[in-house]
């Protein structure tokens, strides 16, 4: 911990894959849990009984608690506006919500708060651990107090935290989609294909991390390989016979490749004007 550490009495609001791996995060960081909240019960238990002290609350009312230094919004990004709209905080709290694409306009409505953002860019899954520390973390609030806690308390976890405006945090959550989402379905697609031959997905492995780290070591659109970029029309045309018996992967694969053309010709186009 750093000379300055201040140890903060969070209230977590939420226990899906977000708070779940987030609520202990930030007490092995120093900080306390003291109440979580969520629309089960059962899972807010669940979740409590892993942060020593916490105490599970049975609704959103939190003037009658004392009154904690954060309350974190860890809900899904269709639950936020519902949940603030039926939470009663104390007058001047710091609410901070996870989100990657709701935006810090949420809080408008509701003056007697002080709103904030505290997104972690990551993906969570239950029973795999995250190292905090490597996590980038999006900071947003109006009021510079309240940005200042928020900071604070994102760098006792993580080396990589940063002010990000609602707009940028957006454009970051729409790529995070396709480098994350998206890419996790292509991998999805591959292991069903290479099940349908009685093959295992770890037979891309190598491919998979060559790609990534290719990805990562230069602009992406100029090391694409593959039939697509090198317009191999004969192979292209033997996938997409493959293909036929799924229909939706087809049209997936012929968007993909079409994609992949349209920008290799401006990569093209580009580089013959240098």
């Amino acid at each position: 911990m750093t000379p300055d550490f201040l140890s903060l009495r969070i209230v977590l609001l939420g226990a899906g894959r977000v708070a779940s791996q987030l609520g202990p995060a930030l007490q092995q960081a120093g900080h306390q849990i003291s109440y979580v909240w969520n629309r089960s019960q059962a899972a807010a238990h669940a979740l409590a009984a892993t942060l020593p002290g916490a105490q599970v609350l049975p609704d959103l009312n939190f003037t009658t608690l004392p009154a904690a230094d954060v309350y974190l919004v860890a809900v899904s990004d269709t639950a936020v506006p519902a949940l603030l709209a039926q939470a009663q905080f104390p007058v001047g709290a710091v609410v901070a919500h996870t989100s990657g694409a709701v935006p810090l306009s949420v809080f408008s409505a509701y003056s007697g708060v002080r709103g904030g953002v505290f997104y972690p860019l990551q993906t969570f899954s239950a029973g795999r651990p995250v190292n905090w520390q490597t996590v980038p973390f999006c900071i947003e609030a109006a009021d510079p107090a309240a940005e200042a806690m928020l900071l604070r308390l994102a760098g006792t976890l993580s080396s990589s935290v940063q002010r990000v405006a609602t707009p940028q945090r957006q454009a970051i959550h729409v790529a995070a989609v396709f480098a994350c989402n998206f890419t996790n379905h292509l991998f999805g697609i591959s292991h069903a294909l290479l099940q349908e031959q009685h093959l295992p997905l770890s037979l891309l492995a190598p491919l998979i991390q060559e790609t990534v780290d290719k990805a990562l070591a230069a602009p992406p659109f100029t090391v694409q390989t593959g039939p697509a970029a090198r317009q191999d029309e004969p192979t292209l045309a033997r996938h997409q016979a493959a293909l036929r018996a799924y229909p939706e992967w087809l049209e997936l694969y012929k968007a993909l490749s079409n994609s992949i053309k349209q920008q290799q010709a401006a990569l093209s186009v580009n580089n013959q004007r240098v």
